[in-house]
């Protein structure tokens, strides 16, 4: 069997069957906050193109209720029988790919297609894939002994094509930042499993050259790599947006200007509800409110990862390290974009950012953690 840390017993721990209802509770808060500042970044906006201040609060309200219903869903039943859509998960997020760069079908906004328009809603079939791609990862490598994933033929390269062929239907979109996080999210459980290292590493050297074309030689990608070095000698094009990203935080000081007192969504930040909704959280709950958001993900990632840790057989264990991995990689990934750590791509952060794909998602993947957890042998994690 792969090698997994040693299980150990955890105080809390009660009877079999009980959730996690740290998780619960984490995620709760997140949501009811992610609510609330996409109204507090949106209402201005939206009454002045939609003639109602509520417009995305109530979208937004009901792709929060969605998402629960799906998390109280996926909590009560056994993620064993997950197993069983793995492949036909994988394939369908495949279609929903492709699909979005048919003509009439995929929808675009920001020079972008990445969804599918649905009865006046949007999907993103990106998110749905990453869940696919992880719930087919852990199916697969739960099944296979240890010899088996210590080898390249079967440990590395069926996962190195599968996720090649996810990748390049996301490049055609383009969609970077969903590719490198499926990318991370897929390397990351194949080394947790136990494929082989030097066989990875070996496999991701010949991929480099094609980033790097991808990044520094598609001409807006360059500019914003160029405009991330420096922002503020490209404050009117490039690095307009993170330069207001960045006087948002500084305008929020310690104890922020107070909800709905935030300047800089009122027109000066683009996308002030979806990918930069941390920046209207710095101005208006200052370094307080963001050095919340950031507990609460780290201890929602702790203890998805101590689920993982203590799950009762390897499919579990894989699938909630990969669920985990995906959430916290795409939440610090956002915060550190926002704050001009990283350069700026298009992933949401999840819980808060507007849209009802990455919420409805990302509660459905904390259901699954908490069913996992109430099949920990002794009871919650």
């Amino acid at each position: 069997m792969p090698c997994w840390p040693c299980r150990q017993t955890v105080d809390v721990m009660t009877e079999r069957g009980g959730y996690d209802y740290w998780l619960l509770a984490v995620a709760a808060v997140l949501t009811a906050i992610g609510v609330l500042m996409v109204y507090s970044s949106s209402s201005i906006m939206a009454a002045e193109h939609y003639k109602d201040g509520f417009y995305f609060l109530k979208r937004q309200g009901s792709f929060a209720l969605v998402g629960i219903l799906l998390l109280l869903a996926a909590m009560r039943i056994d993620y064993h029988h997950l197993r069983r859509l793995a492949a036909l998960g994988l394939l369908i997020s495949a279609v929903l790919l492709a699909l979005v760069l048919v003509p009439g079908v995929g929808a675009s906004a920001g020079g972008a297609a990445r969804w599918i328009r649905i009865a006046g809603f949007t999907l993103q079939p990106s998110e749905i894939a990453k869940v696919a791609l992880v719930l087919f990862m852990a199916h697969s490598l739960a099944r296979k002994p240890e010899k088996n994933l210590r080898t390249f033929k079967l440990g590395v390269l069926p996962y190195l094509v599968i996720l090649g062929m996810m990748l390049v239907m996301l490049m055609l979109q383009p969609d970077l930042g969903s590719s490198m996080t499926m990318g991370a999210v897929a390397l990351g459980m194949m080394l947790v499993a136990g494929s082989c290292f030097r066989h990875i590493l070996v496999s991701i050297l010949p991929a480099l050259p094609a980033l790097y074309v991808a990044i520094w030689r598609v001409d807006y990608r360059r500019r914003r790599m160029l405009a991330f070095m420096d922002p503020w000698k490209y404050p009117s094009d490039e690095g307009f947006q993170i330069t207001q990203s960045l006087i948002a935080f500084a305008n929020g000081g310690w104890k922020g200007q107070g909800l709905g007192q935030s300047q800089q969504k009122l027109f000066f930040l683009p996308e002030a509800h979806t990918d930069f909704i941390f920046s209207v959280v710095g101005e208006e709950a200052g370094f307080i409110g963001v050095l919340t958001i950031a507990v609460l993900f780290l201890v929602l990632v702790w203890l998805g990862l101590r689920i993982a840790w203590m799950a009762p057989d390897e499919f579990g264990r894989y699938l909630a390290f990969g669920l985990t991995l995906l959430l916290g990689l795409e939440a610090f990934t956002n915060m550190a974009v926002v704050m001009s750590l990283l350069p700026t791509k298009g992933l949401a952060l999840p819980f808060l950012s507007y849209g009802g794909s990455s919420l409805v998602v990302s509660l459905l993947a904390v259901g699954i953690l908490l069913n996992i957890s109430s099949q920990i042998e002794g009871g919650k994690s």
